[in-house]
């Protein structure tokens, strides 16, 4: 049974003695994985104020293994996906209320089971976390109440969803499910931090906006106030501005451009000196308050990755220095030394094997290690360990296979070149332009007209040049070699793929031959898919872009980004996801196909740009991925005037309130986020693009630069001693003597 006092006792004690009974041993087992935890904590950033007690280690090593995490992952994603499936059910093929068949309304019971599930696993989530970070850390923690919260509403809108038989009307656990996402992610809860901060200063200008607005709805309706029927005024007047609220809502609607000049067009016909008031608008508007506005963001995002970085840095160099003090407490039981002179290499290499990290990671530490001898380890040294962990890892590949025969070994070394891997991409680019040059000839021939038997033949030619190529590369790299190139794993399906494709097309179709024209026996023939998948041979030359250094920049951006926006991507799913739910409640229903007693009118007596004349009526908020789709439109801002009007028409003037909001928070909010997460990158890629031009003299130097360094490097700041110690002394559950 574990000593109750253990997690009341100083861990870090200086002053242990040097008994070697089995209390010593088993204490010093508890050092070691401390150590070991502490050292996971820092390689994940992750915090350690955390429980230091052997039951609560073993239950936080559980907690993060790679299952666990899966596995609230997966709960996390199942929850969410929930809301295709439950009524309003997504699951027909089309959304257009005019064809849609009765989509398929799950049992009383069924999702509800699979979403109880889900909530048990998150009531077992947050009371792990709440007894690993204790009480008093829990009663601090904003997110750990709010996540209980949660938890207590959700269960309670259950239950009652069971109790009306799941014909309530409204689920409010719905709008609650994107939490759970939120708060499984640090970086989602840093952008939203950061968001809040700037709120105060988004908003000054969102007031200017409204203030803009207005003023210029007013001037507005007393410019266009029509002296008689059918002039360039009355035009104006009836179709934009006929009333407060219309003028309003034009007004916002040229704010995006969406509707210029259409705006303009009557006024401006009757008079070009009306031009003026929409111009002066649009440049106080568009080019200046929105400008404005982005630029604030960027502002306030500047530093956002370097201040990531900077507290993902000061969690490594506390996580480190509280495995230094642990195991540097251990070298100095039984020894007339100093405390805290440094660390046994022995210890740590002990500890290491704990560890959960990359094998070749922890090779190369270990070699670093005993290279210092039997000397104690100081706290730099210790620290200077873990830049290993920002290092790329360099796999080794297998070797090649050995031939007794010269001419084996020449073509070994001859389809080993890059040399080799130019021809592919030679062929791949006349593949490509093969495929296009018979796209526009095709283009005006009709479907029963077309003679595909040269571009048969062609493409017989292509793929069986593939299949050689695999086959040579196979001979030369040999069967693991092969497969240790990413590229080589991403050509040899797609060539076994065409392959397959174009045996099959033989087979059903026989050789190509003059008049040759495969038929559609489906969505696609077996011809138009091996035609479609072949353009996929286009990502053979992404392969060269790092080759050349003013698109290697752009390159690495990209994939930095990608890297980086996740947690942007998490924040994007969550006001989707919220929205969308909240316009199933608001608008479900409401739009009604022609006929059938529906508030529309017929797209033959519609008017020109109406939502019944562009038939939209697949834009609906009947169902969940309806939903996703409709928001998605109306945030990209072309005719979403067309959205505002209908839903207006349909179910009232207020819905104008929510198609507003959104495009506040998803077309103004997130995407200018979006363009200063491009500039950050950009900028700071450009940054280190100079900085590897200055150490191309020095390859020692460049091969020691860790990515956070390289990245930012001017303004990352190391924490001092006096920072960690300060810090490791206010940790809740562990103290240190010094």
């Amino acid at each position: 049974m574990e000593d109750p006092r253990a997690e009341s006792e100083p861990l870090l004690s200086r002053a242990r003695g040097g008994s070697v009974g089995p209390g010593a041993a088993s204490g010093r087992d508890l050092c070691f994985d401390q150590a070991a935890v502490f050292i996971e904590d820092a390689i994940q950033y992750r915090s350690i104020n955390h429980r230091m007690d052997a039951r609560s280690l073993w239950l936080y090593r559980l907690y993060y293994s790679s299952a666990c995490q899966w596995t609230l992952s997966f709960t996390i994603s199942l929850i969410l996906l929930l809301a295709f499936i439950e009524t309003p059910s997504s699951l027909t093929s089309t959304a257009d209320v005019r064809y849609r068949s009765a989509p398929w309304d799950p049992p009383c019971g069924l999702t509800e089971g699979i979403e109880l599930l889900c909530l048990l696993v998150f009531v077992a989530d947050v009371s792990v976390k709440s007894y690993l970070v204790g009480w008093a850390q829990f009663r601090k923690n904003a997110w750990l109440l709010a996540y209980l919260l949660v938890l207590v509403v959700s269960l309670a809108d259950w239950i009652a969803s069971l109790s009306l038989v799941c014909q309530e009307p409204m689920r409010i656990r719905r709008l609650l499910r994107p939490f759970f996402l939120m708060q499984n992610s640090s970086m989602m809860k840093k952008t939203l931090k950061c968001i809040r901060s700037s709120l105060p200063e988004m908003a000054s200008v969102v007031l200017l906006l409204a203030l803009h607005l207005c003023v210029f709805t007013m001037l507005g309706m007393l410019l266009f106030t029509g002296e008689k029927q059918g002039d360039g005024r009355d035009r104006e007047r009836l179709t934009y501005f006929r009333n407060l609220p219309e003028a309003l809502t034009s007004l916002l609607v040229l704010l995006t451009t969406a509707n210029n000049p259409d705006v303009m067009t009557p006024a401006y016909s009757r008079n070009r000196a009306y031009a003026i008031f929409f111009i002066v608008f649009t440049l106080i508007g568009s080019l200046f308050l929105m400008n404005l506005l982005t630029a604030i963001i960027y502002n306030q995002f500047r530093g956002y990755l370097m201040k990531s970085f900077q507290t993902s840095l000061f969690r490594r160099r506390l996580g480190a220095r509280a495995a230094y003090e642990v195991l540097s407490s251990l070298s100095a039981q039984g020894e007339a030394l100093p405390a805290g002179v440094g660390v046994k290499p022995q210890d740590f290499l002990h500890v290491l094997q704990r560890v959960q990290l990359h094998s070749q990671h922890r090779q190369v530490i270990m070699e670093k290690v005993r290279s210092y001898g039997s000397d104690l380890l100081s706290a730099d040294e210790f620290q200077k360990l873990f830049n290993e962990f920002d290092k790329r890892v360099i796999r080794k590949r297998p070797p090649r296979p050995e031939y007794r025969s010269p001419f084996l070994q020449s073509a070994q070394v001859l389809f080993s070149h890059r040399y080799f891997d130019y021809l592919g991409n030679f062929i791949a680019l006349g593949n490509l332009v093969s495929i296009s040059v018979f796209l526009v000839l095709d283009a005006d021939v009709l479907p029963d007209d077309r003679d595909d038997f040269v571009l048969g033949i062609l493409n017989c030619i292509f793929i069986l040049y593939y299949a050689l190529e695999l086959l040579l590369k196979v001979f030369a790299l040999g069967p693991r070699g092969y497969l240790s190139f990413s590229s080589n794993v991403f050509d040899g399906l797609l060539t076994v793929v065409l392959l397959v494709l174009e045996i099959s097309t033989l087979a059903v179709y026989r050789f190509p031959h003059p008049g040759w024209k495969p038929e559609v026996l489906g969505l696609l023939s077996l011809w138009d898919m091996a035609r479609l998948l072949n353009m996929f041979i286009i990502f053979r030359f992404l392969r060269i872009i790092p080759g050349m250094k003013l698109m290697a920049v752009v390159a690495t951006t990209i994939l930095d980004l990608l890297k980086n926006m996740r947690a942007f991507g998490g924040i994007l799913v969550v006001v989707y996801y919220v929205f969308a739910v909240l316009g199933i409640n608001l608008f479900r229903g409401v739009v009604v196909a022609p006929g059938n007693g529906s508030l529309a009118p017929d797209n033959s007596t519609a008017p020109c740009g109406s939502f019944e004349q562009l038939e939209y009526w697949a834009n609906n908020f009947d169902d969940f991925a309806a939903a996703l789709i409709t928001l998605w439109n109306v945030m990209v801002v072309n005719n979403w005037q067309v959205f505002l009007d209908a839903y207006r028409r349909f179910s009232g003037p207020w819905s104008k309130m929510y198609f507003v909001l959104w495009w506040l928070v998803s077309s103004v909010i997130w995407v200018n986020l979006f363009l200063a997460l491009i500039l950050e990158n950009f900028l700071h890629k450009w940054d280190r693009r100079t900085h590897l031009q200055s150490l191309a003299g020095d390859p020692d130097a460049a091969c020691h630069v860790t990515v956070e360094q390289l990245l930012f490097r001017d303004v990352l700041e190391e924490p001092t001693e006096d920072e960690l110690l300060e810090k490791l002394g206010h940790h809740p559950h562990l103290r240190l003597r010094r």
